[in-house]
């Protein structure tokens, strides 16, 4: 072994921590493993952290963020296999993880609501509901623009109150796994535990690992995830774990100076859409461009509140998708700037210098009617509809009294990613992936059902290691064993990383230019050569990723890690793209297959008219795993819904004998 190696063995191979449980990440989901395992009497907690105050829980919402969970208010019929009927329909979903998030909801959400997140209840205790997307009933709920913060906060104040052990500025870049009873399991993992000023490496021996990570926001550069949400699903994928749907995403029309989703009162106030080029000049309302009609362009902006993500099943002539796709022809292939305009009118709803009202559908006019909005400008309108969706940008120093916000159409939550069984466990053992790193949501999900996903999914975890997990870590000598090799491959890297040379780039540049790529090659619009040649492009990044990446700092060190992450994590989307593309996949959830150039004339008069998925494969399940460098895909069928009436002397029986949760 090189005396450099050594050296740096030595000097940064510093700490060497042991926990039953190590859990991966510091949003709803890590927090609620957390406190779950302690409350279940699993007590040798480590939760690690790249940064206490980052990631998409803390840090995201929008206008009115819901919460999705069982009715419990009125005479709204409803039932734990009806909202398990709803998450089955959303198609490539499995039937026993539906069951489970719908069982769990009520009892994770009462949790919450004991912890003190603010929802809101009635003088009778009754919790009010409202319909959200691809929801029959009337399931949702929300404190506000920042139902997913309160959450956090509050499950992080529980913790806390717990002395869980917390372990901050450690991005974990390596999971250890060895062979276990004819497959793998976890046994630890690698971090790189960053203070600012200096650096060093921390071995984890742990019995499991509870992966709460979060979306691959990085992946992108269109992301409305905030900027310190990038990417880990790289780590898992690298140690074998399955991905489950890495085509199904959902995108949508964002902020990019501060990321935030433009859904709500931010359509319905109806603001003008501008687009100018990189001067800031050539001011022009490009809408006009894509709709034959100001009523139907109208009608479209409004319904854009509760129609927000990009959606191909509303491409037809008028409708509101079209919007994005307006703005993606404005900024990614024309390479201008659009921003949406809140101190003015659109310029096709005046009429003798006010908003002609009577354009709008019978829907948009009850409804702005009711919210007694008939009158003045998109600013004035949303003062008086949603003032704190005015105040949220106003304390991020954007004042949409004054100033035109720019916007994109952004990635915003990924349906797909790590596979996971109904203990939310994936096919490496002991390893449970949690919240939105958790690929179990298919292809359309109800509104909010993410976070209702974060609680059950890291509770669920929680009982099977209460179980199943409390094993003690392998000995410290089979484990410094075991490890060593990849231990020394992460310090060799490492100097790589830090060693200057000819034609080499800082981790920020490189990682903007692979982002985006992957906007335009496989955002909401698809095509399959794109995506082909962007495939070529990933892999050779990775084959020269030390050789072309310059860390010199502990900051950019982190950061370089983070750009292999993504690099696997997009090669892996990438193929799974192409692979459904390939099979004839056609346009479904929020994207949409490109087959051919559209002609803009047609847009206007037309809408655009495409092959759609009418649920062919809704049994499938798309599964990738990366082995050996290659990608492979396969679709599995899913698991049916279960049947059958719960007996209750049944079920009495089980829990006396302890064989509820299985091995």
């Amino acid at each position: 072994m090189n005396t450099n190696l050594e050296q740096n063995r030595e000097q940064q191979y510093r700490e060497e921590c042991q926990c039953n449980t190590l859990i991966i990440g510091s949003g709803a989901a890590a927090f609620n493993a957390a406190d779950s395992l302690y409350d279940l009497g699993v007590k040798d907690i480590i939760l690690a952290t790249e940064g206490i105050n980052m990631g998409t829980s803390r840090n995201t919402g929008s206008d009115k963020q819901t919460y999705y969970k069982l009715s419990l208010a009125s005479g709204e019929p409803d039932s734990v296999y009806d909202m398990a009927r709803s998450l089955y329909d959303g198609q490539s979903v499995n039937g026993d993880t539906a069951l489970v998030e719908a069982a769990l909801s009520a009892r994770c959400f009462f949790k919450l609501v004991n912890l003190g997140v603010p929802f809101p209840c009635d003088k009778y205790g009754q919790y009010a509901g409202y319909k959200t997307d691809h929801d029959p009933k009337m399931r949702g709920t929300s404190c506000g623009p920042l139902t997913s913060k309160y959450m956090t906060q509050k499950l992080e104040q529980s913790v806390r109150n717990k002395n869980i052990s917390i372990m901050d500025h450690v991005r974990i870049i390596r999971l250890l796994t060895c062979e276990h009873k004819g497959g793998r399991r976890v046994y630890g993992a690698i971090g790189l535990k960053n203070t600012g000023t200096s650096w060093n490496y921390v071995r984890f021996r742990c019995n499991n690992i509870i992966y709460a990570t979060g979306g691959p926001g990085g992946i992108y550069h269109n992301s409305v995830y905030p900027v310190s949400q990038t990417c880990a699903h790289g780590a898992a994928i690298l140690c074998g774990a399955e991905c489950a749907n890495v085509t199904e995403w959902q995108y949508g029309i964002a902020s990019v100076k501060f990321r935030w989703n433009l859904s709500g009162s931010y359509q319905q106030v109806i603001p003008r859409y501008v687009s100018v080029n990189d001067q800031g000049g050539e001011e022009r309302e490009f809408l006009e461009d894509y709709f034959a009609e100001p009523s139907e362009l109208l009608t479209a902006v409004f319904l854009k509140g509760y129609q927000w993500p990009f959606d191909p099943r509303k491409l037809e002539r008028g409708g509101s998708s079209i919007i994005d796709f307006a703005v993606y022809q404005e900024t990614v292939v024309k390479g201008r700037r659009v921003y949406l305009d809140y101190t003015r009118n659109p310029k096709a709803a005046q009429k003798d210098g006010k908003f002609d009202f009577t354009l709008l559908s019978e829907e948009a006019q009850v409804y702005l009617e009711n919210s007694k909005v008939m009158f003045g400008t998109p600013i004035e309108r949303l003062m008086k509809m949603n003032r704190p969706a005015y105040e949220l940008y106003k304390a991020r120093h954007i004042d949409l009294e004054k100033e035109w916000l720019q916007i994109s159409v952004c990635a915003q939550h990924n349906n797909g990613g790590l596979y996971a069984d109904r203990w939310w466990q994936s096919n490496i053992q002991n390893l449970f992936p949690v919240g939105e790193v958790c690929g179990n949501f298919g292809v359309y999900r109800p509104g909010g059902s993410a976070l209702n996903a974060t609680q059950v999914g890291s509770l669920r975890a929680a009982q099977y290691i209460s179980r199943n997990g409390q094993e003690p870590p392998m000995e410290w000598q089979i484990f410094s064993r075991l490890s060593q090799e990849d231990m020394d491959e992460v310090i060799r890297d490492g100097i790589r990383l830090r060693e200057n040379g000819p034609g080499k780039k800082k981790p920020l540049e490189l990682r903007k230019q692979y982002q985006r790529e992957m906007d335009e090659s496989a955002a909401f619009i698809r095509e399959e050569k794109g995506i082909s040649r962007q495939i070529e492009r990933c892999r050779a990044y990775i084959a020269g990723f030390f050789e072309e990446t310059l860390a010199e700092t502990p900051r950019e060190l982190a950061d370089a890690w983070i750009n292999y992450d993504i690099l696997h994590t997009q090669l892996v989307y990438l193929t799974g793209m192409l692979s459904y593309i390939q099979e004839d996949g056609k346009s479904r959830g929020s994207y949409m297959i490109s087959r051919e150039d559209f002609p803009l004339k047609e847009v206007k008069n037309a809408g655009i008219k495409l092959p759609l998925d009418q649920g062919e494969r809704a049994e499938l399940i798309q599964i990738c795993s990366l082995k050996q460098g290659q990608v492979i895909v396969e679709n599995r069928e899913r698991k049916p819904l279960p049947e059958g009436r719960v007996w209750f002397e049944t079920v009495y029986n089980e829990s006396l004998q302890d064989a509820v949760i299985g091995r």
